[in-house]
């Protein structure tokens, strides 16, 4: 019987210009991440749950994908009581949730050999067992920079010049950096009088992008006072302010004496001050963003789009105790990721990406026979070497098809060398868009150091 063959929900195969696409917002990335000095950094797919468990609060957890153990799992003949422990028994290992666990694990395990303040970026895949949706996926790579071992400001601004720099390199329009302090939200549960019930208030105001202040606010009835209700809305009203120094004199009145707000927005007039203002990627203070993993203490960030109806499409933030539970103390850090399939969507809807990832310079040499194919062979080396892509045609059969190929695969030269070219020691190179020819003196192939800059011009004709 024939298998039925299908993807897993939530992941996707990736193929041909695709692919093009992707990694040319990747190498745009992975080229502002080193002028600002980050390393490479790969860690295994797969981590000990352990490692994992505790970093992303109780949400967050129940997305990691667990991996079970080989073998006859209960052969000791021991049972587990409850769910939980039934888990432990048959799972020790999952798929790594994000790169900053991991970032954290790798960092505490060479502690002693790095170089602080550390830098590194990851570029890899991710899994979360999420409801699978445009834009959310179950199988999506990151794209992280993090940085330990320092507490300045310096690095949340050099974060938000790599953001202003990769968004205007896309020319992805219309695109706000969010800023905010977990001090700040801190701050504000401190003021409410909010003794109980503070986690359910910071996962209220990360559903606010999503169900609006009103609706956030009534997931709380029941859980706080009506006054505390009403003071939070006081606290979101002045989100609706336009300008960032509006909203940082309006938060000095809200708070009046409170240390903690002080420090936050310290921090949040550091970084405006020393925005990139000539970028046409802005930073905006919005009292809304919370951030939903549980290790951030600082500055957190995130990155939206108004030029189409998506998610974040980066975020990070200031973490200081991430590597304690780990067995470091004292070790702060700071990173950010770019959501890369989120970016590729965008780009798509909005026809970003450059049209000459369409149709990338290569030529084909025909195959005209045995006898031809070690000339063929050794001028297909010597374009090579010359930085021109260019394949041989697989087999000898009838130039229509060959041409075909050539037309299927947007190769726009075509290289013949038959019988008589060899004897005349010469390639005839055809233009299949325009059908325009010349010749080329087996010579000039092998010495002419500017002959890819003279093919590309042809194929352009």
């Amino acid at each position: 019987m024939k298998q039925q063959l299908s993807l897993p929900k939530g992941t996707r195969d990736f193929y041909g210009i695709t692919l093009q696409k992707r990694y040319f917002i990747i190498n745009t990335i992975k080229h502002f991440f080193s002028l600002y000095g980050f390393e490479p950094l790969e860690t295994p797919c797969v981590e000990n749950t352990n490692t994992l468990l505790g970093k992303y609060g109780e949400e967050g957890e129940k997305l990691i994908f667990r991996i079970l153990n080989n073998g006859d799992i209960f052969k000791d003949g021991t049972a587990a009581t409850d769910t939980k422990q039934l888990v432990a028994k048959i799972s020790d290992r999952a798929l790594r949730y994000d790169l900053t666990i991991p970032f954290a694990r790798f960092v505490t395990m060479n502690y002693g050999s790095l170089t602080m303040p550390f830098k590194r970026y990851q570029i890899q895949p991710v899994w979360r067992g999420d409801r699978p949706q445009r834009g959310r996926y179950r199988e999506f790579f990151q794209c992280d920079a993090d940085l330990v071992g320092s507490n300045s400001l310096l690095h949340e601004v050099e974060f938000v010049h790599i953001y202003q720099s990769v968004f205007d390199t896309l020319k992805i329009p219309q695109t706000s950096i969010k800023i905010n302090s977990r001090k700040i939200l801190s701050a504000l549960i401190e003021h409410v009088g909010i003794t109980e019930n503070a986690t359910s208030v910071f996962i209220a105001i990360d559903k606010i992008d999503k169900i609006g202040v009103d609706g956030a606010l009534q997931e709380l009835e029941g859980k706080l006072t009506q006054t505390e209700i009403e003071t939070l809305r006081t606290f979101f009203s002045i989100n609706a302010m336009l300008k960032n120094a509006e909203k940082i004199e309006a938060l000095k009145t809200f708070f009046a004496s409170s240390e903690l707000s002080k420090k936050g927005l310290n921090e949040i007039e550091y970084v405006l001050q020393h925005q990139n203002n000539s970028s046409h990627t802005t930073v905006e203070i919005d009292l809304t963003l919370a951030r939903g993993l549980d290790y951030y203490t600082g500055l957190i960030f995130e990155v939206k789009t108004k030029s189409v109806q998506m998610g974040s499409i980066g975020g990070g933030g200031r973490y200081d105790n991430l590597t304690a539970s780990m067995g470091v103390e004292n070790l702060s850090g700071v990173g950010i990721s770019f959501g890369i399939d989120r970016i590729f969507d965008v780009m798509e809807e909005l026809q970003l990406f450059p049209s000459t990832l369409h149709q990338p310079f290569s030529c084909l040499f025909f195959n005209m026979g045995e006898s031809e194919m070690k000339t063929v062979l050794e001028l297909s080396v010597a374009l090579r070497l010359q930085g021109v892509a260019c394949e041989v045609y697989h087999q000898k059969d009838k130039l229509e098809k060959q041409f075909k190929y050539a037309e299927k695969k947007n190769i726009p030269l075509v290289m013949i060398i038959g019988e008589q070219e060899i004897q005349q020691q010469i390639v005839k190179v055809k233009n299949i868009v325009t059908g325009k020819e010349k010749v080329l003196p087996f010579a000039e192939i092998k010495t002419n150091t500017t002959l890819k800059i003279e093919l590309q011009n042809f194929a352009s004709i």
